[in-house]
C-alpha cells in the first residue's frame, strides 16, 4: 500500500465519526453506543469457519493432525466479554418487516460510528453494526470473519430484523474480509456490499469456495460492487472479481463508480446509492443458471477423471499433485469426491508400501 493510500485510510474513522454536513447535524438522532455482547452462535464456532472457508483436503488434514495431538479446534475464539461493538439504530420505530442490518468490516481498529452516514441509514431502515480491533492487521478467520457473525447474531437478539435484508460490507482490506463472510455464509448475508477492495472466487488465485449447498446460496446472493473512480487499482481489482463472479454462475451483480473519491469511505450520497442497489435485487433466470452450472459440473468430473486415471495407473506423485489442483480449485462444490479420492490415494500408497516390502 502506498504512503498516501495508508494516510487516506488511516484518516477514514475520523472522517466517519465527525459529522460534515448541516443536514446530518441538524437531522433527527437514532440511538447510537458502544456494546458489549454476550450471545454466541454454532455459526461462529472454529470447526464451522473453517469447514465453510477452507477447502475440503485442507480442513480434513487439518482435523487430521489435531487428533493425532489429542487436540481440538477451539470452540469459539472470540471472548465477547472483551470485545466492543459500535451499533446505530435509526430513530422513529422499527420498519413492519423490521429494520434491516449492515455488518461493516473496518480496515481500522478503531471503533467506527456511522456519524456521516446516519441519513442513508435511516432512509433505509438499516441498523449499522461494527467490531472494534477487527482491522486489516487482525486474523481474519479467528477475529474478523467470527466478529462480523456474532455481531449479526447479537443484534438479532435485541432488535426485530428482516432476515432478507442482512448485508454484510467493508472498506479495502475489510471489504475483502466481507466477501469472505459473504461467501461462506450466505444464509446470514444476503447481500454485500464491496467498497474498494474486492478478489476472485474460486481456485488459488482466489477465495476458495464453500461447500455445494452454501454455494448455491450464494449465486443468489446480491452483490453491490462501488469503489471510487480515482481509485485506479481496486476498480482494476473490482474487474477481475466480477469476471470470476460470472464464470462461477453468479449473476445477481451491481457495478458502481463513486465519481471525484480514490481510495476512501463512500461519501453519504454514494452510500444512499449503494445501499438502493443492495434492496434493488436482480431477477436470475433459472434457465441461464442451470446451464451456467451444469457447465461446472462437466468441468469438475474432467478433473476428477484426471486424478481417478492417475492412480489407477499407480502415478502417486501425478495423481497428489491433480487431486490438491482439484482441491484449490473447486473448494466444497468437490468436497464429496476429494474426500472419496483422497481414500482411493491413500488405499493405493499402502498397497505400494505392501507389495514393496514382500
Amino acid at each position: 500500500m502506498s504512503g498516501a493510500r495508508e494516510l487516506a485510510v488511516a484518516a477514514v474513522p475520523l472522517l466517519l465519526y465527525v459529522s460534515v454536513s448541516i443536514a446530518a447535524c441538524a437531522g433527527p438522532r437514532g440511538s447510537a453506543r458502544d456494546m458489549t455482547f454476550t450471545r454466541y452462535s454454532a455459526l461462529s464456532r472454529s470447526a464451522e469457519i473453517a469447514r465453510r472457508t477452507l477447502p475440503p483436503l485442507t480442513f480434513r488434514r487439518g482435523q487430521q493432525v489435531l487428533a493425532s495431538k489429542g487436540q481440538v479446534l477451539q470452540e469459539q475464539a472470540i471472548d465477547l466479554a472483551k470485545e466492543t461493538f459500535a451499533v446505530y439504530v435509526p430513530p422513529g420505530p422499527a420498519p413492519k418487516n423490521g429494520y434491516g442490518l449492515l455488518v461493516f468490516v473496518a480496515p481500522w481498529s478503531d471503533v467506527t460510528r456511522p456519524k456521516r452516514w446516519r441519513p442513508p441509514l435511516d432512509r433505509h431502515g438499516l441498523i449499522f453494526v461494527s467490531a472494534a480491533n477487527s482491522g486489516n492487521e487482525a486474523p481474519i478467520y479467528d477475529r474478523r470473519v467470527p466478529l462480523a457473525l456474532l455481531a449479526y447474531e447479537n443484534v438479532r437478539g435485541l432488535y426485530p430484523i428482516d432476515l432478507a435484508r442482512v448485508y454484510v460490507g467493508g472498506l479495502s482490506g475489510g471489504s475483502r474480509v466481507a466477501e469472505i463472510a459473504a461467501l461462506a455464509f450466505p444464509d446470514v448475508f444476503r447481500g454485500v456490499l464491496l467498497n474498494a477492495g474486492s478478489d476472485p472466487i474460486g481456485g488459488e488465485q482466489g477465495i476458495y469456495l464453500p461447500p455445494a449447498d452454501l454455494f448455491r446460496k450464494f449465486q443468489t446472493t446480491r452483490i453491490v460492487y462501488v469503489t471510487g473512480g480515482e481509485d485506479e487499482t481496486n476498480v482494476l481489482d473490482d474487474q477481475v472479481s466480477q469476471r470470476s463472479m460470472k464464470e462461477w454462475c453468479v449473476f445477481d451483480v451491481e457495478v458502481l463508480v463513486a465519481n471525484r473519491l480514490g481510495h476512501e469511505a463512500l461519501d453519504p450520497a454514494s452510500l444512499d446509492r449503494a445501499l438502493d442497489a443492495l434492496d434493488q435485487r436482480s431477477v436470475i433466470d433459472p434457465g441461464e443458471l442451470a446451464k451456467c452450472n451444469d457447465r461446472i459440473q462437466r468441468e469438475l468430473a474432467a478433473k476428477v477423471a484426471e486424478v481417478e486415471a492417475a492412480i489407477a495407473r499407480g502415478d502417486r506423485e501425478r495423481a497428489r499433485e491433480r487431486l490438491k489442483a482439484l482441491d484449490a480449485r473447486y473448494g466444497g462444490l468437490a468436497e464429496g469426491a476429494v474426500a472419496e479420492l483422497d481414500a482411493k490415494l491413500a488405499l493405493r500408497s499402502a498397497d505400494g508400501r505392501s507389495i514393496s516390502s514382500n
